[in-house]
């Protein structure tokens, strides 16, 4: 390694700490100011020997502070005053302009005294200026040499910026989302080869290797985007982060199987970092039960009602699935068709009529006499009428129209208790007269329906005797007790063919 190059490591390692390097110390000792013209001096100035040898020694150390330049404009660099400032920066990279600024300058040398001095022998400085005259060069000589000193100074300077430019470059492989860029570049690690390219890494990026590694000539860096998905991905929504540059390589990242699946942009199409809304349904095996057959089929649809026409199936009336129509078919779901056929049907129906009883105390107990007859009412009822697989089921009420209001029955019923005998008719067999006229029955009726009750009254003579109502609608012991009162009245004689059995 060269004195240039280990002096530029040495200065970057410094400012690096924080510090000083010793090569700008030495810099600083080894930079000599010209002195002031001296009206002695011939050509209107001077320089002792001296100055112009620590000129030129200077210019190595100088070379420690200078940039490494990796094109030269000649015509850019000379020497210049001190108050003239550095070179122009229009030869310097950007990133080492302030290295250029704080370089020290080179001196300044009056080249007059410059060619004086070298025109001079080591050790005979008086004895060389008294014969001068007889000892002078051919008059083009200081001319030769005005040119000759700066180039010299120029390439000892060059010379060692040249060599640490060479030892600090470095050829890498940089690989941003999958694209290769072979560069060269001065930076010592990754974070700061980013950097200066302006990549700017985020959360979900990835840099391999990481951005504290150190580089090498030879290395490989790759950068990876993060991108966010809003995916759908089966009727389930969510947000991922892929580093895929396209849709088929984030599919195939995330281990979504995209054969024969429904995707809702080209396969091809880049997914940007500011990222990317997209749809996948994946092909999956439905089967259907419909019709007593059983079919299963392959879809990627994104509902069962969709699903049912790819299998062929049509939906009527009042047809209906087991999974709604708008749902989700999932892979190895069986979905059952119902085949519902339905109609209408109208009756009519009675209404029932309500009974209202009033107590009478005009009336024997246990008398009922029926004031009004009841009437029941219609109603028209509708049904709906269904089938489901060809199964008749229930019919179902849907409706109810009232077409006539029933009649409420009104009855009295006797709270009165009846005597308990007919003076004159107490001892006679009235069992066996009830036994032969109804067979001893209080509600018979004869077949003309005239005749009624155990004793087969007719209701004028019944109502004469202080009944009510009709005599078979009595109690048995009322009948007897208009019975008796009858026979008081009349004998046996309203019974011509069993009124014998009275005196049996």
């Amino acid at each position: 390694m060269s004195n240039s190059q280990g002096s530029h490591r040495a200065a970057r390692g410094s400012r690096r700490a924080g510090g000083r390097s010793p090569a700008e110390a030495g810099a600083d000792r080894a930079t000599v100011q010209a002195p002031a013209p001296s009206s002695a001096a011939p050509y209107g100035g001077g320089a002792s020997q001296q100055t112009v040898v620590d000129a030129r020694a200077a210019a190595p150390r100088t070379a420690a502070y200078a940039p490494t330049l990796p094109y030269l404009d000649r015509g850019a660099l000379s020497l210049v005053d001190p108050d003239a400032g550095a070179a122009p920066s229009g030869v310097v990279p950007p990133r080492h302009r302030a290295a250029v600024a704080q370089a020290p300058t080179l001196p300044y040398v009056d080249l007059r005294a410059a060619d004086r001095a070298v025109g001079e022998e080591p050790g005979r400085g008086a004895r060389a200026r008294r014969g001068g005259s007889r000892r002078r060069r051919p008059a083009e000589r200081p001319d030769t040499l005005r040119r000759l000193v700066p180039q010299a100074l120029v390439v000892a300077f060059l010379a060692g910026g040249t060599s640490a430019f060479v030892a600090d470059d470095k050829a890498v492989l940089l690989t941003v989302d999958g694209v290769p860029r072979t560069m060269h570049t001065f930076a010592d690690d990754v974070s700061e080869l980013l950097e200066d390219e302006g990549l700017d890494l985020r959360a979900h990026d990835i840099v391999a290797p990481g951005p504290e590694a150190d580089l090498d000539s030879g290395d490989e860096i790759t950068v990876r985007h993060g991108r966010p998905l809003r995916l759908t991905l089966d009727g389930r929504s969510g947000e991922v982060w892929t580093t895929a540059t396209t849709v088929e390589a984030a599919l195939r990242e995330l281990g979504v199987r995209a054969e024969g699946a429904y995707i809702s942009v080209p396969r091809s199409t880049p997914i940007p970092r500011s990222g990317l809304v997209l749809d996948v349904r994946t092909e999956r095996a439905v089967t259907f039960m419909a019709d007593g057959r059983e079919r299963t089929i392959r879809t990627n649809a994104a509902t069962v009602g969709e699903a049912l026409g790819e299998a062929g199936i049509v939906l009527r009336g009042q047809d209906t699935t087991s999974v709604p129509p708008g749902g989700f078919p999932h892979d190895g779901q069986t979905v059952t068709v119902t085949r519902i056929t339905g109609g209408r049907e109208v009756r009519e129906e009675p209404i029932d009529f309500t009974v209202e009883k009033t107590l009478d105390p005009e009336l024997f107990t246990g008398t009922e006499v029926v004031v009004r007859q009841g009437r029941p009412g219609v109603r028209r009822v509708t049904y709906a009428l269904r089938t489901v697989d060809g199964v008749r089921q229930k019919p179902r009420r849907t409706a109810t129209d009232v077409v006539r209001e029933p009649v409420t029955e009104r009855v009295r019923v006797g709270t009165r208790q009846p005597p308990s005998s007919v003076s004159g008719a107490d001892g006679l067999n009235w069992a066996a007269l009830a036994r032969c006229e109804s067979g001893g029955r209080p509600g018979a009726v004869d077949p003309s329906g005239t005749y009624g009750g155990l004793y087969q009254f007719d209701t004028a003579t019944w109502q004469s005797l202080g009944g009510t109502g009709r005599p078979q609608d009595a109690t048995a012991e009322e009948q007897t007790y208009r019975a008796k009162k009858l026979y008081v009245q009349r004998g046996a004689s309203p019974w011509p063919h069993c009124g014998r059995r009275l005196y049996r």
